[in-house]
């Protein structure tokens, strides 16, 4: 009988986990196969590895320890493969070989499947001086282009591109520009991208004081707090970012701040890391936990509870030793730590099992004995790991008791480190977990709360083929099996009807027990006043956040596609489409060509080309608005001739039927050459394709077609047919299906389960 609860977790494993020959050929033959190869692995480091793979074997069993995907994907397969997550890469130098040194670590990183995170703080601001050149600095944020196109080049160990990072100080004169940057549709798509907030700069925003932008000692420009303040909530109330990350109290609460400083994360923030610090994750399944499920006495099974986090706290110390990393400096620092970040999924699964809503009160103070309780027993056990192997090399008894984390941690734990020492010195982290998520059954992700009850996948079947399969989430299959069509009960909520402040107090009550960070997404409604939306964020840091990330769907941002037969609107208002089939199919008549059409030709000049480019667009005057009609595109350089001709004749096709054909320029721009693009006018483009968006898109302000460079290329022309219930978002890149959606800070579709960052 198979061990999976439900058809996606199948599928989910022979796709991101399943061990297989380089022809497709299977080797794990069944889930237990994967288990036996992980446990194996991992225990092959011990004395007694016999033992050890046992127990950990048992703790793999059933999905009640989900090791995190590279662990799962990458132990026991002798892959030249990081088994970490996550790395925060050295810190940038302020000169031009150092930053470059630093981008070739990046690249090296990312091509063995660590995502990367870097605080571009250090980089001298736009404008600034460059000592013996006689120029001016071109800012930090011009390096984050190349940083973003050389991550598009780089795929990723399995099947998905690396994530990064990046980070910037509210005290750096760039901030501004850093945190108005993607507001730009194409521009550092690649990153996600945080705000290191002081406390000094939060006690000004209170106290509505001004606030100093330097580098270096000079003081570069003088603003109010609370107006970048402003800015940064305006920022993500209509794109989602930046997120907030409160710096100092990271610091003051880390447990190795007598010998490191933090100044960014890995891609989704659970990871506070010094510089070429990596992260070790794993997730205890809570829904396996819980004893007698929505009866009176349903409870956790503290026993049970304590003996798993001792075994995964031992697996994941062992994955240290038994994991190659890309670069050396990210294995000494490993080592030198040994940090990992034991976190949950399936909270609020086991909160609903437990017949408590996730957000009240009641929730909320189970969520924090449930944590106390996880790194209590992740402490203790590293202690016992300590006595056995030894502690980790940079402890210091008297520095790290002194520390903020461990002034707050139970007596008994601290007297147990006084004496033996511990082997990890950060243990506890909550992940995004989208992916293992639904691997294990589909239990809720994290300590978000459920996003939906059910919902309809589309899945590809070997054929070419695609059937229909509701995937539900565990803890209401588990209702369903219990109680047939019994309605659920007022306590079940999910992340559509949830309050913003209801997720900060779930946020705030699980970070008293981490000791790293949290992964958390805070939905928003779309109708949220922006007033609301900011007491969100001060909330957070009002109750000891270490960061917050926010997620409001909008037009930028989308939100996730709900179509019904009732929401349908009539024909008629969408001329320039026609349906088939129950399909929106994007094609109409093509408008007709007038004998004579007004237009204008570029020259495009491509560094290193010894030929320039012609591009002449045409244009057409409808109901007293002009449009592109056409596009002809001419070189004498031959080789281009094909292609130059394939795109005249699509693009050219794109705009004669009409509808917002903006996409065409957002399409463009984000075409990457892996040999690299070129600056051109003091922006770095990715290629010469994306050069000619660039043209196209010049031209349609030009004519009135869009507002203004990187504005107007969302508008979906679906919309005038088919009511999405909201905007929708992008197309999975994996399966292209419309069901993004914000988890844990990360896009994640909700019909393949593919994720950037997990």
């Amino acid at each position: 009988m198979s061990r999976f609860t439900a058809p996606i977790a199948e599928q989910i494993w022979d796709m991101k986990y399943r061990f297989k020959q380089a022809d497709g050929i299977p080797i794990d033959k069944r889930v237990e196969d994967s288990w036996r190869r992980i446990a194996r692995a991992l225990a092959v480091v011990e004395t007694d590895a016999a033992h050890w793979e046992e127990k950990f074997y048992h703790a793999l069993e059933d999905f009640k320890y989900l090791p995190a995907g590279r662990i799962t994907a990458g132990a026991g397969t002798e892959r030249s493969v990081t088994l970490f997550n996550c790395f925060v890469m050295g810190t940038i130098p302020d000169s031009m070989g150092g930053i470059f040194d630093m981008l070739k670590e990046a690249a090296l990183t990312m091509q063995q499947g660590g995502g990367i995170g870097y605080d571009f703080s250090t980089i001298r601001p736009k404008g600034a001086d460059v000592k013996g050149v006689a120029a001016d600095a071109s800012g930090p944020l011009s390096f984050m282009d190349v940083w973003d196109s050389m991550c598009r080049t780089i795929m990723s160990a399995g099947s998905r591109r690396g994530a990064m990072m990046a980070t910037m100080r509210c005290d750096h004169p760039d901030i501004k520009d850093f945190i108005t940057a993607k507001s730009d549709p194409v521009r550092l798509r690649m990153f996600n991208m945080s705000v290191l907030i002081t406390d000094d700069f939060m006690q000004a925003v209170k106290a509505d004081t001004s606030w100093d932008l330097m580098f270096e000692d000079r003081v570069y420009h003088t603003v109010q707090a609370r107006d970048l303040w402003n800015n940064i909530m305006q920022s993500t109330y209509d794109y989602a970012e930046p997120g907030v990350i409160f710096i100092d109290r990271i610091n003051a609460m880390n447990n190795l701040n007598y010998c490191e400083n933090i100044a960014a994360t890995n891609p989704c923030g659970e990871q506070p890391l010094p510089p070429y610090g990596a992260c070790l994750l794993g997730s205890v399944n809570m829904t396996r936990l819980v004893q007698d499920p929505f009866e009176e006495d349903a409870a956790l099974d503290q026993d049970a509870l304590d003996d798993l986090v001792a075994t995964a706290v031992r697996m994941m110390d062992n994955v240290v030793d038994a994991s190659r990393f890309p670069l050396d400096a990210q294995a000494a620092e490993a080592q030198a730590k040994r940090r990992i970040g034991l976190g949950v999924t399936g909270l609020a699964d086991a909160l609903l099992m437990v017949g408590l809503r996730y957000g009240s009160d009641e929730a909320a103070a189970q969520t924090e004995r449930w944590m106390r309780q996880i790194a209590r027993a992740a402490y203790l056990a590293s202690v016992d790991l300590a006595r056995e192997k030894g502690a980790f090399p940079l402890f210091d008894a008297d520095k790290f008791l002194a520390t903020g984390h461990m002034q707050d941690m139970d007596d008994d734990v601290r007297a147990a480190i006084a004496e033996h020492g511990i082997r990890n010195a950060l243990l506890t982290s909550i992940a995004p977990t989208g992916t293992i998520s639904l691997y294990a059954g589909n239990v809720s992700s994290g300590i978000e709360p459920v996003f939906a009850y059910a919902y309809t996948r589309k899945v590809l079947q070997k054929d070419g083929s695609r059937t229909e399969e509701e995937v539900v989430d565990y803890a209401v299959q588990l209702w369903r099996d219990k109680f047939g069509d019994a309605p659920l009960p007022d306590y079940f909520v999910n992340a559509q009807t949830l309050p913003p402040l209801d997720h900060v107090k779930m946020q705030a009550a699980a970070q008293k027990w981490v000791d790293s960070s949290i992964s958390k997404t805070i939905n928003c409604p779309e109708d949220i006043g922006f007033d609301d939306f900011k007491d969100v964020y001060m909330q957070a840091w009002d109750t000891g956040c270490k960061g917050c990330t926010t997620y409001r769907p909008n037009d930028v941002t989308g939100s996730v596609l709900s179509v019904s037969e009732k929401d349908e609107a009539p024909l008629s208002e969408a001329p320039e489409q026609v349906r088939g089939d129950g399909e929106v199919v994007y094609i109409s008549e093509p408008l007709d060509r007038p004998q004579e059409l007004e237009g204008s030709t570029y020259k495009l000049k491509w560094p290193d080309s010894e030929h320039a480019i012609y591009i002449t667009i045409n244009d057409i005057v409808l109901n007293g608005h002009r449009r592109p009609f056409e596009v002809f595109i001419n070189s004498k350089n031959m080789e281009h001739f094909a292609w130059t001709v394939a795109l005249t004749r699509m693009i050219s096709a794109v705009f004669r039927r009409g509808g917002d054909v903006s996409f065409v320029v957002e399409e463009l721009k984000a075409v990457f050459d892996p040999r690299g693009g070129a600056w051109m006018n003091g922006k770095y483009v990715p290629s010469i394709l994306a050069a000619i968006g660039g043209v196209i898109e010049r031209h349609l302000i030009t004519i009135g077609f869009i507002d203004g460079e990187g504005m107007g290329l969302k508008t979906d022309p679906q919309a005038a047919v088919v009511n999405l219930n909201g905007p929708r978002g992008k197309a999975c890149p994996n399966c292209g299906s419309y069901d993004l959606r914000m988890i844990e800070g990360c896009m994640t579709c909700g019909s393949c389960g593919h994720s950037k960052c997990s």
